[in-house]
């Protein structure tokens, strides 16, 4: 299926489409298997799979979903209803940027450390809501007792991994421009802070419960807290902003502590990338390592396939080349034998006619005509 949304015949809204109407099934099994197949491809197939999504302006409607056929269809319900929430609120992102926040560039000239304050603003909390849809999954080791599930969880792994890191550079971006805004500015950054401090305490959680299924501790990212003295002095210089009494500081400890609480962050996200670059490294071996077993196993076919250059004897050509050999070359430049010569001649080849035999008249001589010249 990844392979078919970069075929440029491939009909792109019917291959959705196709997924969509899986999820009208009463099974949870075959519901949810629909909605992880589609984050699939939205991770790792041709963009123009997402974008597609982005344009629809329903997608997924499970809000109200339940498989009542057993227990187990109970429990998993509640998750594909808060799964479908983050795949419709991850299009809908993309729909609002035009970009998804788990693919952009990163770095100190990535993507959201150079935005502009006015955009960065209005970002950030787009980032939010698809970041609280995604930890509103909230699952517990204890839960995640199939195949199913489980696969829809490192799907979401990898998503948070990422998603944060692109929120975490927005967030020193912000920091780093927030002494220089104006007060409305101040205030809607300052907002923005406070939410992302309650927002790495969740994910926090949420890495721990990838720890407790088995993932490996070094694919988990180290989450560096900020210093709780940059909230006091976010908060101070609003206040100053806005006209209160505000205990005196210098400009150099209000440096000193950006500079900290910048340095915090940046450790964060260096972890984030390391992980997703492991991640890249580990399935850039797997894809080699199965391109090899390919090649492998077609080498294995066509070494017991016989060669077509050995089984000649029993083809027909060779075999009327055979009885052509058997006959006895004639010399048809030779002269022929009298013996030949009165020899009778055989019927027609195509056995249509008697023999043939021509009547001989004599050619009297032509008269002589006289020179009228």
């Amino acid at each position: 299926l990844i392979q078919c949304t970069n075929e440029m015949n491939v009909n792109i809204p019917q291959l959705a489409d196709s997924l969509f109407e899986r999820t009208t099934n009463s099974s949870w099994v075959v519901v949810f298997k629909s909605l992880i197949t589609t984050h699939h491809l939205m991770v790792y197939g041709n963009e123009r799979f997402i974008q597609y999504l982005a344009s629809r302006n329903t997608l997924f409607n499970l809000s109200n979903f339940l498989d009542k056929s057993g227990l187990q269809g109970y429990d998993m319900s509640t998750f594909i209803r808060r799964y479908s929430r983050y795949l419709n609120e991850k299009a809908v992102s993309y729909r609002q940027v035009a970009f998804d926040f788990t693919k952009v560039k990163r770095g100190a000239d990535g993507v959201m450390r150079t935005m502009s304050t006015e955009k960065l603003l209005k970002t950030v909390p787009i980032i939010q809501n698809q970041m609280d849809a995604l930890l509103d999954f909230n699952v517990n080791s204890n839960e995640l007792t199939n195949g199913v599930i489980n696969a829809a969880f490192m799907l979401l792994f990898k998503d948070a991994i990422r998603l944060f890191a692109a929120y975490n550079e927005g967030i020193i971006n912000l920091l780093e421009k927030y002494f220089d805004m104006k007060k409305n500015q101040c205030k809607e950054g300052l907002d923005i802070y406070k939410k992302f401090l309650t927002r790495m305490t969740r994910i926090s959680e949420f890495l721990k419960v990838a720890e407790q299924v088995g993932i490996d501790r070094g694919d988990i990212p180290d989450l560096s807290q900020a210093p709780s003295s940059l909230l006091d002095a976010l908060e101070q210089h609003l206040a100053s902003l806005e006209g209160k009494k505000i205990k005196d500081s210098t400009a150099a400890s209000r440096a000193t502590t950006l500079s900290n609480a910048v340095s915090s962050l940046a450790s964060t996200g260096l972890s984030l990338t390391k992980v997703d670059e492991r991640e890249k490294q580990a399935a850039l071996e797997e894809e080699q390592a199965r391109l090899k077993a390919l090649k492998e196993q077609r080498l294995k076919e066509l070494a017991k396939k016989p060669h077509t250059s050995l089984t000649t004897a029993a083809s027909p050509v060779s075999t009327a080349a055979g009885s052509i050999m058997t006959t006895p070359a004639i010399d048809i430049f030779s002269t022929p034998s009298s013996s030949n010569s009165t020899s009778k001649l055989p019927n027609d080849l195509l056995d249509l006619q008697p023999t043939f035999h021509p009547s001989v008249h004599p050619i009297s001589a032509a008269p002589q005509v006289g020179n009228t010249w």
